[in-house]
Formats: C-alpha cells, structure tokens, sequence
C-alpha cells in the first residue's frame, strides 16, 4: 500500500520550472503557425521611447518559429534578460558580502528579539514598509533583495520560507499593483494618455490600502496556521541548516559593522533616490549592487579576496533564479520573431471593444492581465498597449484614468503567478519554494485582489474618476 502511495505520489509531481517554461516555448512555437503575422506601426513616443500607433495595423507574411529558431530561443532570450540577469547576480553577491560581514546576522537577531514576544506584528510592519517604498518607485524586483534577509528572520521567528517570500512577493506587488508614483507605469502611461503625470494618486491610495490590508490578514492567518501546527516549519528548517541561518545565540558587531551597517541603510536610501528622480535601469541598479558589496566589504574590514569569494558564493546561490528569467523571456522571443506579437493585442482589443460599455473595464483588467504573460514588462506593456485602450476608453465611455488603472491591476496580478515574469520566479527560486507550491499557496489571495480591483474599477468607472 505504501509504494502504491509514493507512486501516486510520483506520478503527480509538480514539473520542474524549466519543464513548463519549455513547454510554453513549444506551445508558442507551434502557434507561430496558426496566427496570422502582423504589425502596427511605430512612432516616438515619450522620452524617445517607439509606441504603436493604433490606427494602423497590416497583416503581413508569416514567419513560423523552425528547428533551428526554437533551438536558439531560450539563448537569445538570456540575452535579451541580460540586463535582469546580471542584476539579480549582483543582488546575489552584495547580499552574500553582507552576510559574511555579520550585519545581516546581527539585523536578524535584533529583529528577532524586538518581535519575539510579538511576532505576529512583523507582517504588517514590513508588509506597508516594502509596499509603500514599491508603490513611489515601481521596482517589484526589490523581492530579491528582501528574501535573504527575511529568510532567516522567519525561520528565528517560528516560520517558514514561504512566510520569507510571502512578505517580499505579497508587499511589492501589492505596490507595484496599486503604484503611486512608479514612473515605469503610471508615469508613462500618464503621458501616453496626456495626463497630469502621476494624477490620481488619492484613488489609487485607498487601492493601495485595501490590497496591502488584504495582504496583512492573509498573511497573518497563515503565520496562525504555522503557530499551530510547528510540523510545518520542520522541512524548512531541515532544509535550511546546512545554510547555518538557525543559530541561538546573541550576534554583537564591532564598531566597524556598525558603520558598514549604516553605510548600507544610506546606499539603499540612494539607490530609492537614484530609481525615483532618475529612473536607474537594470544595469545601472546592477552596478549599484556591486559597489554596494565592494564598499561594505572594505569598511566592514574583509579583504579583497574575501570579498571576491562571498561574490562568487552569491552568484551560486541566485543562479537558479537568474536562468529562469533568461528561459522565460524565451516566450516573448518566439512571439516577436514570428511577429505575432501585434496580431495577440490586436485580437485582444477587438474583444474588448465589443464588451458592453459597463464592463469595458473588466474586459481591460482581463486583457491587460493575459498579455502580461507574453510582455512581462510593465513600461513594455505600456508601450504596447496603452496606445490602443486610451482611444478605446474615450470611444466606450470610460475615462483614461479608469483605463490606466485596469492596466496597472491585470499587470500586477499577474507578476505574482505567470511563470514569465522572471523576477518573481528568481525570488521563488531563491527562497527555495517549487512553483506549484507558490501557486497553491497565493491562489486564494489572488482571486481577494481581484474583486478589489474589479469592485475599485467599476466605482471609477461609475463616478467618471477624472485626472485628480
């Protein structure tokens, strides 16, 4: 009886996430054949950046994905990511640098002796802190940045590690959802749709607010669940120890961690300034992380091949995650080079557009949602997108606000569960979690955001919400 179990067991099994990002490549592939090529055409839009011009699409010769171009998708598409690849090996190699100077132990150990008595309180504490430093800055990948430290703050606390990427997935989608400020979406969609940059931001607010309060009580009846039931927490700590992150003892630092501490907090208020006033991309985000560890290093007193070697154990230790932002970019390499691309939202637009006026916006939501799995780019998706639902907005009688608001919800729902979207799959990947198990974990979450953005959609609509 028992073998019959493991084999049921066996036979069920989760695939491995290359497995399903392959699959999709597949998929797309042999799709390439059956849907028609096309393209809009491109202008300049804000900031130089090429938009499509809704008004004029044209069908064109096909160009079906062969062998030798499915072969070399998942390559090109290492390419194309690079720029995400290189910065979540950065984020690897700093936070290791930390880690081996003491201060992320010493910060664990500290936090964990503020909230033990308490510990239930972390949740909403970190939770509004990362979600309102996602909301002004538009950058969800920050979750990479959040998992090494909150791993072991966790696991002190009588949690596990998907409580670890709880908190840093649930805080910056939540934010990146409900944005404030982020000038990758919100700001550029404003000027899209000619719109006081970043207008509105009152409405999006209380948006902001019943996400991030969802999240808090999700999370919390979780964190219930594992006080009373401790056999939960075992495999992650059986898991875990060989990363010597479950130590009882008191951490103290020399005076010399303190300052490299402190060096920390002010380059990380630098790299907020850096994104929020100049729009610092990846690479530029990259280089910051690797002065980061260079500079905590020298103060905190490691030397230069110390430092060398923390890099070098950071690069293993994300490297997981950085393939899986490469091979899933593969799927949008397959759609552009059959230039299927334009044909999916062209299709998609005509949909929406034969919706009743009353729910338009659900019908935006949804498609805004479904092509964030082949874009997985929300500045990407703007520029696609927004050009065609502005006009239809003003041609079913919703406002542009209402419009760029469905964008930004079917964007940020979707970052937390397509495998496409390679940051969130690094921070999976990083905090060791199978994505059938993050799936089933943030399901029920998923469907509570939804009906908040569903429910804030049609009250904007119902009230023509304006600019302000």
């Amino acid at each position: 009886m028992e073998n019959k179990n493991n084999q049921s067991k066996k036979k069920f099994a989760f695939p491995h996430i290359y497995v399903i990002l392959l699959i999709f490549v597949a998929v797309m592939s042999i799709a390439s054949y059956f849907i028609p090529a096309g393209e809009y055409e491109r202008v300049e839009g804000p900031m130089g950046r090429m938009m499509i011009n809704p008004d004029v699409f044209t069908f064109i010769e096909s160009t079906p994905i062969g062998i030798m171009e499915f072969l070399t998708a998942i390559p090109q598409g290492m390419v194309s990511a690079s720029s995400v690849v290189f910065f979540t090996f950065m984020i690897g190699g700093a936070f290791m640098v930390l880690k081996d100077t003491g201060i992320i132990h010493f910060g664990v150990d500290r936090l964990t002796r503020t909230f033990i008595s308490r510990k239930v309180l972390i949740i909403p504490v970190l939770l509004i802190t990362f979600s309102i430093i996602t909301a002004f800055i538009g950058t969800p990948e920050l979750a990479l940045v959040y998992v090494p430290i909150l791993i072991p703050l966790m696991i002190k606390l009588g949690y596990d590690k998907m409580m670890a990427a709880g908190v840093a997935l649930i805080s910056t989608t939540g934010g990146f959802l409900a944005a404030l400020t982020n000038p990758g979406t919100v700001g550029l969609s404003h000027q899209i749709a000619e719109l006081p940059i970043y207008s509105g931001a009152g409405y999006r607010f209380l948006l902001l607010l019943a996400i991030i309060a969802s999240g808090v009580v999700f999370l919390i009846r979780y964190a219930k669940k594992l006080e009373k039931n401790p056999h939960l927490v075992k495999q992650s700590l059986k898991e875990t120890a060989s990363q010597h992150i479950y130590e009882e003892k008191r951490y103290e630092i020399t005076t010399r961690q303190k300052v490299a501490g402190l060096v920390v907090i002010f380059m990380f208020v630098g790299m907020i300034y850096g994104v929020l006033t100049h729009q610092w991309d990846f690479i530029k985000l990259a280089g910051y992380f690797l002065a980061m560890g260079v500079i905590v290093g020298i103060v905190a007193g490691m030397s230069g091949n110390q430092i060398s070697e923390s890099f070098n154990k950071g690069f293993r230790d994300v490297l997981l995650g950085a393939m899986i932002i490469g091979v899933a970019r593969g799927v949008a390499v397959v759609m552009e080079e059959s230039q299927i691309i334009d044909t999916i939202i062209y299709g998609l637009s005509h949909v929406v557009s034969s919706l009743p006026s009353s729910i338009t916006v659900l019908g935006m939501l949804a498609t805004q949602g479904l092509f964030n799995f082949f874009v997985p780019s929300g500045s990407g998706q703007a520029l696609i997108t927004m050009p065609i639902m502005i006009p239809l907005a003003d041609i079913v009688g919703t406002t542009r606000q209402t419009a760029i608001l469905a964008f930004q919800v079917g964007d940020g729902l979707s970052n937390i569960i397509f495998p496409t979207s390679g940051y969130f799959m690094a921070t999976i990947a990083a905090a060791g979690i199978s994505y059938g198990k993050w799936a089933k974990f943030i399901f029920p979450l998923l469907i509570v955001w939804f009906l908040i953005g569903c429910a804030f959609l049609l009250v904007a609509h119902a009230i023509t919400w304006g600019p302000f």
